[in-house]
């Protein structure tokens, strides 16, 4: 007599990359006013001139007329080069989008640094293991922080939305618990 295996019927859970590029569309959508953004979607198909785009999400510019194109790379071993900023510019060009961002947790190369400058795409870092909750996220001259504490006497106490700008100092959050 045979015996029969019974299928365990696995829960689809996201892939590392895929939770970097939804936590990397929820924090952007959060700080869409420093981007001159009305808000950031997520993952979709945009149409080109030569063909259909996928991109990572997409920023709507704050009066509703054009967006930017923003493309997550969560290489953690290597910076992206002239030719990953090159595929993010002629997908900018092709979508007729007004720029880009790319976020990604390490600095970039000095070509795409180049490529990046002359065809207004920002550059975004964002800590590799990132959460909705607990990030570290520089952009714009600016260092975003999100943290999460835990107490012994069993209460949470989060932190976000600490910033450090370069430009003008720091700021403080005040909490009293």
């Amino acid at each position: 007599m045979r015996r029969v295996k019974k299928s365990k019927k696995r829960k689809r859970t996201a892939k590392t990359w895929e939770r970097y590029e939804q936590v990397a569309q929820y924090l952007l959508n959060q700080f869409a006013v420093y981007f001159k953004l009305g808000r950031v979607e997520g993952k979709q198909i945009v149409p080109g001139k030569l063909t259909p785009w996928e991109i990572d999400a997409k920023g709507v510019k704050s009066d509703g007329i054009g967006f930017v194109v923003v493309e997550c790379r969560r290489y953690t071993n290597s910076r992206l080069n002239k030719k990953n900023m090159g595929a993010l510019v002629f997908t900018i060009q092709d979508t007729g989008a007004q720029g880009g961002i790319v976020v990604s947790p390490l600095d970039l190369q000095s070509g795409a640094k180049k490529i990046a400058a002359s065809a207004n795409v920002q550059h975004v870092t964002l800590n590799p293991d990132s959460t909705t909750s607990d990030y570290v996220m520089r952009f714009l001259d600016r260092v975003s922080l999100g943290v999460t504490l835990q107490a012994a006497a069993g209460f949470t106490l989060k932190l976000s939305g600490l910033e450090r700008s370069s430009m003008s100092g720091s700021r403080e959050i005040n909490w009293h618990s």
